[in-house]
């Protein structure tokens, strides 16, 4: 294929720091510096998130052949590829639901079945899920009770997610934008410094994506790390400060966004990703 861009690596950063190297308003990135919000999580002096070398077969298919990247704090990083490249994988096994076959994956320096206080550390969305015969409010107080969390701040985080309105409501009804609206909340119960987002707008009306990008963008302005995977290309564009692109199992790209839409100017980041992942897995 010719004209494909040539990534150079994301340059290297001191993690802990609160500098983040772009962020999005609008149409593009601009700079900017992450503020940490007063009582914002506490952060270690590793990087928020580090994957090297991960590696994972499932019988005779090779899910994640070789993956590595890094995410910083106060930035939120786009993590990218086609169904079946691999992603949701490397996301289980970051979060200690799957053993890698090699390869290692650390948030803020510690494995996650070695963390002291996993809840406190990072929140996770892969699946929208709760027990359909609880309210909104029951499934968070649960959970909450489950990690030593005061329950009023079920409340607290149902209000923030736009859901104060159905605490009362049995999940069972929600939709699905809702339903992805509760995991938020309840990942962010232990106010964690770490967030891992598989699709987080699955099933968000615009005004509901909207809403999204500004939290996202208030959590990283926190201090707080925020990886998230999508297909929505152009809404990544619009609030990524880092992107990871991997295909077939392998990382074929990390660099800032910025960086990356520089090697092929006035072409968007969807040009660039379908030329990094030709011929991709059917989506």
């Amino acid at each position: 294929m010719t004209g494909r861009p040539t990534l150079r690596q994301a340059p290297g950063r001191d993690a802990g720091g609160m500098e983040a190297t772009s962020h999005t308003q609008g149409s593009g990135p601009v700079a900017r510096t992450a503020r940490a919000a007063a009582g914002r999580p506490p952060v270690t002096p590793a990087a928020a998130i580090q994957v090297a070398g991960l590696r994972k077969r499932f019988g005779h298919l090779a899910a994640v052949q070789d993956v590595s990247f890094t995410a910083a704090y106060g930035q939120i990083t786009g993590f990218l590829g086609p169904n079946g490249a691999g992603k949701t994988t490397t996301l289980r096994m970051l979060l200690g639901l799957i053993r890698p076959d090699a390869g290692t994956a650390t948030i803020g320096g510690t494995p996650y079945p070695d963390l002291a206080s996993p809840a406190r550390t990072v929140g996770a969305v892969l699946d929208a899920v709760a027990h359909p015969g609880r309210c909104g409010q029951d499934h968070l107080r649960v959970l909450a009770a489950a990690a030593g969390i005061p329950e009023q701040r079920a409340g607290q985080l149902l209000a923030r997610v736009g859901l104060q309105h159905a605490a009362r409501q049995r999940a069972g009804g929600y939709s699905l934008g809702m339903r992805q609206r509760l995991s938020l909340a309840a990942a962010l119960l232990g106010d964690p410094a770490v967030l891992i987002l598989d699709e987080p707008a699955n099933g968000l009306d615009p005004q509901g994506i909207r809403w999204l990008r500004d939290l996202l963008r208030c959590l990283a302005a926190e201090g707080r790390a925020v990886l998230i995977s999508s297909h929505i290309l152009a809404e990544v564009a619009q609030i990524a400060d880092n992107v990871v692109i991997i295909h077939h199992g392998r990382t074929i790209a990390q660099a800032p966004l910025p960086d990356l839409l520089a090697t092929r100017p006035g072409a968007s980041l969807e040009d660039i990703y379908l030329e990094l992942t030709p011929e991709g897995e059917p989506s």
